[in-house]
């Protein structure tokens, strides 16, 4: 793994030299933007507008517009003092549980591995934290950018989440349309309920997989291999039975094996709802037409 960040953790007077690993990829296909008349990927270039020149990076500052077209410059050092990123210091300021954090507050988590030295207090923050239960929330600057952090234990690693500031989450009256207070019908909760039980599962990541990533793959090897790509169209969408019979048909569609699973319907119930109805497949893929000559 590539380090991106050398400092330590603190708390109290403890002080526990680590190296900071990026702990997620991005598994994304990456695609240029091509000029379809000659097949030239384009490029980018950093253009001044007023010296009409391309601008090497030496040449360039971070500038924040106080004023239309106004702009005060400040250079990497600047952001760095102002930051506190030079004391590479990544400070714990309370302890709390996990749980007690939403997850909308989480951006990124990175693995935090010992530093060269201090593998003893690196353990005794690990087990420490391990035993308590606990995790800390702690103040870091990465990049010129301060941020909280939440410091936990993953397996037998120290993980850091970096997490949103409270006033960088967007209240949630600003939401348009939420619904006021509606009466909801026993039966359709039972139902309901039923049906999130019968589909809760131990958490495995491991069983979920990216499929729009598998077929892209698939369609760049048949595009290499010069053949045409022919996708089966989506599940269309077609509307129209009352919320009773569709969770009872979810319920049908997931219950055990010993037999049917049936609360009653409705028939006054006539709230409409999307169901999806998978259309015959298609072939995957075919050979091009060979060129006339």
């Amino acid at each position: 793994m590539h380090t991106v960040w050398k400092g330590a953790i603190s708390f109290g007077l403890v002080h526990v030299p680590v190296k900071m690993f990026s702990a997620t990829e991005d598994k994304d296909i990456s695609m240029r933007y091509i000029h379809k008349t000659c097949i030239t990927p384009l490029s980018y270039v950093r253009k001044c507008q007023t010296c009409e020149k391309e601008v090497e990076w030496e040449e360039i500052s971070k500038g924040y517009e106080f004023e239309p077209g106004r702009f005060i410059l400040f250079e990497k050092d600047e952001l760095e003092e102002i930051s506190g990123e030079a004391n590479k210091e990544i400070k714990i300021l309370d302890f709390v549980n996990l749980t007690d954090i939403d997850p909308v507050y989480f951006q990124k988590t990175y693995y935090l591995g010992p530093g060269d030295t201090g593998a003893g207090a690196y353990m005794l923050l690990l087990d420490s934290m391990r035993q308590t239960g606990k995790i800390g929330i702690a103040k870091v600057s990465i990049r010129s950018k301060s941020s909280l952090a939440a410091i936990r234990v993953i397996e037998n690693c120290l993980a850091m989440e970096t997490i949103f500031y409270p006033d960088e989450i967007r209240p949630i009256s600003q939401v348009p349309n939420l619904p006021e207070k509606v009466t909801v019908n026993e039966r359709e909760m039972e139902m309901a309920k039923m049906l999130i039980n019968q589909l809760s599962t131990p958490f495995e990541p491991e069983k979920y997989k990216d499929e729009y990533r598998a077929r892209l793959l698939d369609a760049i090897e048949h595009k290499v291999a010069g053949e045409e790509i022919q996708t089966a169209p989506q599940m269309q969408k077609t509307s129209v039975i009352d919320l009773m019979s569709a969770l009872q048909a979810s319920l049908n569609a997931t219950k055990p094996s010993d037999g049917k699973i049936t609360l009653g319907a409705d028939a006054s119930l006539t709230e409409s709802i999307t169901v999806e109805k998978k259309p015959a497949a298609k072939p995957r893929a075919r050979k091009a037409k060979e060129p006339v000559t």
